[in-house]
């Protein structure tokens, strides 16, 4: 996908907050080996990077248009690459954490895409992943169904984008039976509050709105942008806006 830095960051605060919660469930050590799984820009990589001790730290995506942002974060013990996710877990390279901001939900099969991340660990290595619990967010639902209307449904053709992603409870079995230690696994909910649904509408076309316009044919873009505009206003009727925007947390040992 055709990531745009600039749309990306207009939220900055709010797309950060969760991030912070994750790397407050971290455990350091001096010279660990860390992958930081869809570093986007690689700010927060960056971060992350300073929490640690004399780390060897390694980001990755498959976007160039958000790397070229990370050179600024770059240093001695910070290297960022270009590639899939899927295709740096088949690297076989064993890490002491494996984190992951808000982009495993890109990636399809999480039964196993999480076996695979597991079996990238070391011994008493740690998992700290964050994603959007996009079955339950409204904006992914008014996409869903938007797009399985007409003319929208054969312009696509009966393609929609099915999330991946499991209900909170599911991720907590997965660890389990991949040999999990210890584990905090939970849902919480990061208030937007917004002026209007104009500026719901700048969250959205950051991320998950991208794919959508990308898989529409040129002639159908604007009608669907304005269709999805449309359902914002009838679904948030009011300014200012309050958006529940529902994250689920998962941090494991093994």
């Amino acid at each position: 996908m055709a990531w745009n830095p600039e749309t990306y960051n207009q939220f900055k605060k709010e797309r950060y907050t969760a991030f912070y919660d994750l790397i407050a469930l971290l455990d350091t050590k001096p010279g660990m080996e860390v992958i930081d799984l869809g570093c986007g820009t690689g700010e927060l990589t960056r971060l992350l990077a300073d929490e640690l001790t004399s780390p060897n730290v390694l980001g990755i995506d498959n976007s160039a248009e958000m790397l070229e942002r990370s050179k600024l974060f770059a240093t001695s013990n910070l290297q960022f690459k270009e590639c899939s996710i899927e295709e740096i877990l088949l690297a076989g390279k064993k890490w002491d954490l494996l984190f992951s901001n808000a982009a495993i939900q890109w990636v399809d099969n999480h039964q196993h895409l999480f076996s695979m991340m597991i079996g990238c660990l070391k011994e008493n290595g740690q998992l700290l992943i964050q994603l959007p619990a996009q079955n339950k967010n409204i904006t992914n639902q008014l996409l869903w169904d938007l797009a399985a209307e007409e003319p929208f449904k054969t312009a696509f053709n009966n393609w929609n984008l099915l999330s991946p992603v499991l209900d909170t409870a599911a991720y907590a079995d997965l660890l389990f039976y991949n040999g999990s230690k210890s584990m905090n696994v939970f849902e919480k909910i990061y208030p937007l509050v917004l002026t209007d649904t104009d500026a719901l509408y700048n969250w959205v076309s950051g991320t998950a709105l991208i794919p959508y316009i990308e898989k529409l044919p040129t002639g159908y873009r604007d009608e669907f942008i304005e269709a999805f505009k449309k359902q914002l206003r009838i679904a948030f009727p009011l300014p200012p806006l309050f958006y529940p925007f529902k994250r689920i947390l998962i941090e494991a040992k093994f």
